[in-house]
């Protein structure tokens, strides 16, 4: 993660800040999704019932996919120097744009959006994460996730 002097948080606003690695989306992460949430709806479990959907295969789960957001962004996102915690704090907006087909190779796009001391030593880092899908005119979602900085 590129840590950078607090003064010069606010330089990167509206800066694209990396792509992360691509990822590939494959049959047994769904499935252990699935087994954390208890979400087993076929469309993402059942390939051969997941063939006659207008999908033509299994899907990542949303929520899956979005989960993904702090791995991606890892070495990608700027902090500010003398960080000793930074957490998730929520997100501003999610939009769903198309699902991600099993097999699929994804990667994050991270641009900061606002960077802003919340209380002395707390700055609030809000990003544009866009997750792209390898061949795929369209994201999978746009997403604004909050970070909150503790230095």
């Amino acid at each position: 993660m590129p840590l950078v002097p607090v003064a010069e948080l606010k330089d990167h606003i509206g800066k694209e800040l990396g792509k992360s690695d691509w990822l590939t989306i494959d049959q047994q992460r769904i499935n252990q999704f699935a087994e954390c949430t208890g979400d087993h709806q076929f469309i993402h479990v059942d390939p051969e019932k997941a063939k006659h959907t207008p999908f033509g295969s299994t899907i990542a789960h949303g929520f899956l996919s979005l989960s993904l957001i702090p791995m991606l962004m890892e070495n990608i996102m700027v902090l500010p120097q003398g960080l000793k915690m930074a957490v998730n704090y929520g997100m501003d907006s999610v939009r769903f744009i198309q699902p991600v087909k099993v097999d699929s190779r994804v990667r994050l796009v991270v641009t900061l959006t606002d960077a802003n001391e919340k209380n002395p030593g707390q700055w609030l880092l809000k990003a544009r994460a866009v997750l792209e899908i390898e061949g795929q005119e369209k994201p999978a979602y746009i997403a604004e996730p909050l970070t909150l900085c503790f230095v």
